[in-house]
């Protein structure tokens, strides 16, 4: 990432507070740059507009919501965090409604303040793959994921509530936004919580919002994320780790579109669609009592599922490319060229950690790689080692009475299809040298392939 794309503006009046927020950036990594005001941070933002500014609400020379309009107007694609000693809650909600990416109350939390920075500037250092992404960065062509988006697309004309089950890392998060994006609600807020991340004591308040002097801690009243998501969109990430406890206040919010702060007697009515994702089968979960049935039947309107990328293997191509433009657009380093036999290679993955698991090795392999091309070089060192080779069931069901000979000779045939019979490439992927594949095929009999 370059130092323009790795820079913050960070703009508050407080100058023991603009040092403290910058030295906890810098902590992590970040190049901050800091404004005394709002006047201050235009002139800097016209001179060097920034990825991301995190801005304080309340200052002497005018206010940060004016400010994130003016940023936004000038850079459409730059974030904004807005900071607030006040916590106001139409003021919180008209912030996130007005294009914020997030708010926080002061006194803030740094370590929330530096993951929350992290996040927005992860996702705002893509634009370019996501530009060239019609279908919101879902990759691929296969039939299987044809159908999911085909009814996704459906489901997206309608204001009914969607659950998406799949595997973990099959990017339930990119479909649910797929959804918001392709529906009516695509210029409201896009809102996620996720279940599982939520310590359970505090995840009534993060959904629903709390007042002043709900619990102790609870300084300024917040709103939750069913008010943030006004007109738009919630996710209930993980919702399989959703508290029995809590499940009849979400059953009641979802079936009437309205709830309560914590500690609060007030009505609050909302417009919003709910999706839903989780990496269990949530039925089952209700036949174990674990999970609330009609909970599950109110968020069950129209239900989608994933495929894993072991049933899409010809995505496989798509998506490693896609890993390998977006890796060159974030460290600024030319586009590498992934030989037909390294894809080939990932294409025989089973890949458990499914599309997260191929972009983490994708880029692992770039990362180490010093050429312009990957190629089979890397399946020792990388593949080989770091994910597990799948062969095919008949070497590697072994039962009793097999011969080490059998498993061996079954082995040996199969690194040879693999690779076409270049028994070098075998010779890599089994950890031994070519003089014994060669060996090996006359001692089996095994019909002469390639000598490369």
């Amino acid at each position: 990432m370059s130092q323009e794309l790795n820079s913050v503006l960070v703009v508050d009046d407080e100058p023991g507070m603009r040092m403290a927020l910058q030295a906890s950036l810098q902590r992590v990594g970040w190049h901050v740059e800091t404004a005394s005001g709002s006047s201050d941070a235009l002139r800097k933002f016209t001179a060097n507009p920034f990825p991301l500014v995190v801005t304080d609400v309340r200052m002497p020379d005018g206010d940060g919501l004016s400010l994130m309009r003016q940023v936004r107007h000038s850079s459409p694609s730059t974030a904004v965090i807005l900071l607030t000693a006040f916590g106001s809650v139409p003021e919180a909600v008209e912030a996130i409604q007005g294009g914020a990416c997030d708010y926080l109350t002061k006194p803030v939390s740094f370590e929330q303040l530096q993951t929350t920075v992290t996040r927005v500037m992860k996702q705002a250092a893509q634009p370019a793959a996501k530009a060239a992404n019609p279908v919101g960065a879902i990759v691929g062509n296969s039939p299987a994921l044809r159908l999911v988006l085909d009814r996704a697309r459906h489901a997206a004309r309608t204001n009914a509530d969607v659950l998406i089950e799949a595997e973990s890392g099959t990017g339930k998060e990119l479909l649910a936004r797929f959804i918001h994006d392709s529906s009516s609600r695509s210029e409201k807020p896009f809102i996620a919580v996720n279940c599982a991340a939520v310590p359970e004591q505090l995840l009534e308040s993060e959904l629903f919002g709390h007042v002043r002097g709900a619990f102790t801690g609870a300084t300024a009243t917040k709103a939750g994320k069913f008010e943030l998501a006004q007109g738009g969109t919630l996710l209930l990430d993980e919702i399989g780790d959703m508290p029995v406890n809590l499940q009849p206040k979400l059953l009641r919010a979802l079936q009437e579109r309205a709830f309560e702060r914590l500690g609060d007697t007030r009505t609050i009515e909302v417009d919003i669609r709910i999706i839903a994702t989780t990496n269990i089968a949530l039925y089952s979960m209700v036949e174990q009592g674990k999970f609330r049935a009609d909970l599950y039947y109110r968020l069950n309107v129209i239900p989608l599922s994933l495929p894993p990328l072991r049933k899409r293997p010809e995505d496989i191509p798509e998506l490693a490319q896609s890993f390998a433009y977006e890796f060159a657009q974030e460290l600024g380093r030319p586009l590498p060229a992934l030989t037909e036999e390294f894809i080939g290679a990932l294409q025989c993955q089973s890949w458990p950690g499914n599309i997260r698991e191929l972009r983490n090795f994708v880029w692992r392999a770039l990362t180490l790689n010093d050429f312009s091309e990957v190629g089979p070089e890397f399946l020792k060192n990388e593949l080989a080692s770091s994910t597990r080779l799948d062969l095919p069931q008949r070497a590697a069901s072994v039962t009793p009475g097999t011969s080490i000979r059998e498993v061996e000779r079954h082995l040996l045939e199969n690194a040879l299809g693999l690779t076409g019979g270049n028994r070098t490439r075998a010779a890599e992927m089994l950890g031994v040298s070519v003089r014994t594949i060669r060996n090996k095929i006359r001692q089996y009999g095994l019909p002469p392939r390639s000598n490369a």
